[in-house]
């Protein structure tokens, strides 16, 4: 027998990884919406995580410095008993954002980053730029001082398939962006296509993207089996089956551009079973299992704690968490929902059994 045929014999007969201890994790990517719901969500979010991007898309979106700190305030309130988790606020670009005010509000180490959604591309995203040339004077401001901006990347335009938005994003709005700012820090947002991912990679030094939990689970037929399934509904929109393989290819390859953000985005029931389909899952509850349960079965559990826990740290110039948390090899069942006010929240994969289980954190 050959010494590739023995390695190869060892390693079918070895027994599968029984837990997997990382350092603690950030999510890059959190919607955690304001009141009563922010109360009912956050909790999942800070049992697994030691930071968040906080998304700005509230009603009305946070565009000063004050309503970013206030949130911010409200979020520390609602967290348990206990929790240390830190949101990391971002400003809600508009056409008439000033660049000083972006100055002032990373000064003051309020704001982390800046969003920049196309006017009407998701969920309160109609405040949005609708000029993204024009916007040069903030990117400038934030070239400068070294601060990020995270791109929601889909083309608004009617005439476009939905399918194809985020490409024709990335082409005609994303690249001339990067030519004319060489300097600024990009994320590109929950990416869904190998074609965005080959981009990022082209300019690892100074981009990156989130993955989400879901967009490596569900393909674009997912949402149509067995009937339409509104709860796996999101904007950008699940790809096809050879996007979805990518993008677990991607998130395992230990590549520093890739890391979570698990873009939770929690909707009443009512609004997702509802006439218009309000865009989001609620990925939130089951994040972290469903990622490890991902890397287990692309045989990359040893690039876990990269994805997870360094390279959105290190994209962000902070320095990795303290503690640790840990999964193990278990069944659980998450809950099928939460409950907000006399409606509910449904919970991407809850309801049925995971194979991972979260132990400590």
């Amino acid at each position: 027998m050959s010494l590739d045929a023995m390695f190869d014999k060892a390693a079918a007969n070895a027994a599968p990884v029984a837990s997997i201890t990382i350092r603690r994790p950030d999510d890059w990517h959190v919607h955690l919406r304001d009141g009563t719901m922010l109360n009912a969500v956050l909790p999942f979010t800070a049992a697994q995580f030691a930071r968040g991007i906080i998304m700005p898309n509230l009603v009305p979106p946070v565009t000063t410095v004050e309503a970013a700190a206030a949130y911010r305030d409200r979020i520390l309130a609602a967290r348990p008993q206990g929790s240390d988790f830190q949101p990391l606020m971002t400003c809600y670009l508009t056409d008439m954002t000033s660049p000083d005010e972006i100055e002032r509000g990373h000064a003051e180490g309020v704001w982390v980053a800046a969003k920049l959604y196309p006017a009407g591309a998701t969920t309160n995203a109609h405040h949005g730029v609708t000029n993204i040339p024009a916007l040069a004077p903030v990117l400038e401001r934030m070239e400068k001082i070294g601060m990020p901006v995270l791109i929601h990347g889909e083309s608004t335009d009617p005439e476009i398939d939905i399918f194809d938005r985020e490409a024709a994003f990335m082409e005609h709005s994303l690249l001339p962006l990067l030519a004319r700012h060489p300097g600024l820090k990009v994320v590109i947002e929950h990416a869904t296509t190998a074609e965005t991912l080959d981009i990022v990679r082209a300019h690892a030094t100074r981009a990156a993207a989130t993955i989400t939990p879901h967009h490596l689970v569900i393909n674009r037929t997912s949402i149509f089996q067995g009937g339409l399934q509104p709860h796996l509904y999101c904007l950008p929109v699940a790809k096809r089956e050879r996007h979805r393989l990518a993008l677990r290819k991607a998130a395992t390859s230990g590549e520093s551009c890739f890391f979570i953000g698990t873009d939770t985005a929690p909707h009443l029931r009512t609004r997702k079973e509802a006439e218009c389909c309000s865009a989001g899952i609620f990925g939130g509850a089951t994040a972290l299992q469903t990622y490890v349960q991902v890397f287990d079965e692309e045989n990359a559990l040893d690039r876990f704690e990269t994805f997870a826990s360094l390279n959105g740290a290190r994209f962000y110039g902070m320095a990795p968490n303290s503690g640790t948390i840990t999964l193990e090899r278990r069944e659980s069942r998450v809950m099928a929902a939460v409950g907000v006010d006399d409606s509910e929240v449904v919970v991407f994969r809850g309801g049925v059994t995971l194979p991972w289980s979260i132990v400590t954190s």
